[in-house]
């Protein structure tokens, strides 16, 4: 069954075959940061992830791989940015990418 994708980063995803997912939304981590030590160090811990929709039957979820690493949940995929297929512009910015990677 081929599954249908609902995005959920703060823009469209462009896919090399001309498809674009537009965001419905965006989901993001929580974080929190130390106080920065004597060299302007702090660590950054991260906490739940906010603004996902329900799970639904079929359908992948599309979120930063920050987001997708952060979560239990199965159904998220990232952008393939690493991809060697990625096609990007003249200043190395992705323009589209080929598909999705799953953790």
């Amino acid at each position: 069954m081929k599954a249908k994708f609902r995005n959920f980063t703060p823009h469209a995803i462009n896919l090399n075959d001309g498809t674009v997912i537009e965001s419905e939304g965006v989901a993001r981590v929580a974080a929190s940061f130390t106080k920065f030590d004597e060299n302007r160090i702090c660590s950054q811990e991260f906490g739940e992830v906010e603004g996902l929709p329900e799970k639904e039957e079929g359908v992948l979820i599309i979120v930063s791989s920050l987001v997708m690493q952060a979560s239990y949940r199965d159904d998220l995929v990232a952008p393939a940015t690493g991809h060697p297929e990625c096609i990007r512009d003249e200043k190395g910015r992705i323009v589209s990418v080929p598909g999705f990677v799953r953790k």
